[in-house]
């Protein structure tokens, strides 16, 4: 509910008072009134049982607390590139929506570049990561003047021969992995002793090694450490980038100028699943980093982030419609066509990836009522595809809508094919006085679509003739 006066909370981090404006809990009333338009409007219905929902004005604002965190820490004048990671919503229209938000593009593929350059992203304004980049790939950003961060000694080797042969005005870095250790959820903790990411600097040798390839090499200005994501906390994440400071400074103490003109600090902020609370915020993140790293933020070096989740998630809704409703060993199940599909991460790893589950009637309101023990269960043909089991909800019925909250970045834009089930079509949503207005960032995929995919187009026969 919308607050009448301005709302005071303590932050945490550094004990002052935050002063939220008001409304501060509009994005939760923006979302009901998008599923009971979204409903009423036809985007989701029995024909349509499953669409994806974001938030325009939530992205907006949180390119815009992003841009402001970093401005307050830091000089008028310092260069500081958010570049927002392509893989957490891979769709174009969202880099653009970003884009004119002051948001740039971290890709780790061909295809996420070609992605960020279809949205008029500037080679400036992107950044090349990626363990495995092929010469070509390579050869593709250097030509363009993209940022490149070099993974390893047998990257910049291959670097190296690009450059001799063909001077580039890309920024180039090297990717160094603190090892500072691993958060909550290892497969996400890229800054462990054995992460495949980076050059890790307590190996033995490693770090002079480090030192020894930047003072050989002039045009290397930049390092880049990204300590994890997901279940990282933010002190781990603030040693990552202390421990990279420091060897910047050592860097430029060595060389007698300096030479590493540049950090770039990866994402990972972590995102809190358990409320529409914004917890931790990049501004928190900021005022820790000039804390425990003031230097870094002084001035004297370049910024770039490359936070994904952080920003796109809070803002996302994936609106599912009950097909059935049953009963199973005397527990309710809502059968919805939202499953592992959409929720990958959720369904295989529930500890993990826990989401909040909203109730709406057929009309798309706010569902009432005793809070019931029910299944909310996919689509998908194995008794695991779950997004909640035995979530406490008003009892779902037949026709029904659940909403899985905080999807807007790794849910509806990594689709799982498992039994061909097609991508949902992802509508962004505005609300205004008398409506809400939707537009399509991807149209949902068609049954003949599938079938192209798959093979069935005109190489159909392709087999047959072997």
């Amino acid at each position: 509910m919308a607050h009448d006066e301005d709302d005071q909370r303590t932050d945490p981090d550094d004990q002052r008072t935050q002063v939220l404006p008001r409304g501060a809990a509009a994005p939760a009333a923006r979302r009901d009134r998008a599923v009971r338009a979204a409903v009423e409007q036809g985007v989701v219905g029995p024909a349509a049982p499953l669409a994806g929902l974001l938030d325009i004005a939530g992205i907006r604002a949180s390119a815009a607390a992003l841009r402001d965190a970093f401005e307050t820490v830091t000089p008028p004048g310092t260069p500081v590139l958010h570049a927002f990671a392509v893989k957490a919503t891979p769709l174009v229209p969202v880099l653009r929506l970003l884009r004119s938000a002051g948001i740039g593009a971290e890709v780790a593929s061909p295809g996420e570049l070609a992605l960020a350059r279809a949205a008029g992203v500037a080679p400036a304004d992107t950044v090349l990561d990626s363990p495995a980049k092929t010469p070509a790939e390579l050869r593709q950003a250097l030509a363009l003047g993209i940022a490149v961060n070099a993974d390893n000694p047998q990257e910049l080797a291959r670097i190296d021969s690009l450059v001799e042969s063909a001077p580039t005005g890309s920024p180039v870095g090297l990717r160094v992995n603190p090892q500072i250790g691993g958060g909550a959820i290892g497969a996400l903790s890229t800054a462990t002793p054995t992460s495949k990411f980076g050059i890790p600097l307590r190996d033995e040798g490693a770090r002079q090694w480090v030192i020894r390839a930047c003072l050989d090499r002039p045009w290397l200005t930049r390092l880049h450490a990204h300590s994890g994501s997901q279940g990282m906390p933010l002190e781990m994440m603030v040693r990552g980038v202390k421990a990279t400071y420091e060897l910047a400074e050592e860097i430029n103490e060595r060389a007698g100028r300096r030479q590493i003109d540049t950090i770039d600090i990866g994402g990972g902020l972590p995102v809190n699943f358990g409320s529409d609370e914004e917890n931790p915020t990049h501004a928190q993140y900021a005022r820790r980093l000039k804390a425990r790293v003031p230097g870094l933020l002084d001035g004297r070096y370049g910024l770039v982030t490359e936070f994904g989740r952080s920003l796109l998630a809070k803002h996302g809704t994936v609106l599912a419609r009950v097909e059935y409703a049953k009963k199973a060993g005397g527990r309710p199940v809502a059968v919805t066509h939202a499953g592992v599909q959409v929720a990958t991460r959720t369904v295989y790893a529930p500890l993990s990836w826990p989401l909040r589950i909203a109730a709406y009637d057929a009309k798309g309101r706010p569902r009432s009522g005793p809070a019931v023990g029910q299944d909310i269960a996919g689509p998908a043909c194995f008794a695991g595809d779950l997004l909640a089991e035995n979530r406490p909800l008003p009892l779902l019925e037949q026709g029904d809508y659940v909403a899985a909250l905080d999807t807007g970045a790794y849910y509806f834009t990594a689709h799982y094919s498992y039994n061909s089930l097609a991508r949902p079509g992802i509508y962004g949503f505005t609300t205004h006085a008398d409506e809400v207005r939707f537009a399509a960032a991807r149209e949902p995929q068609t049954v003949d679509e599938i079938v192209a995919e798959a093979g069935g187009g005109a190489e159909r026969d392709a087999l047959r003739y072997l």
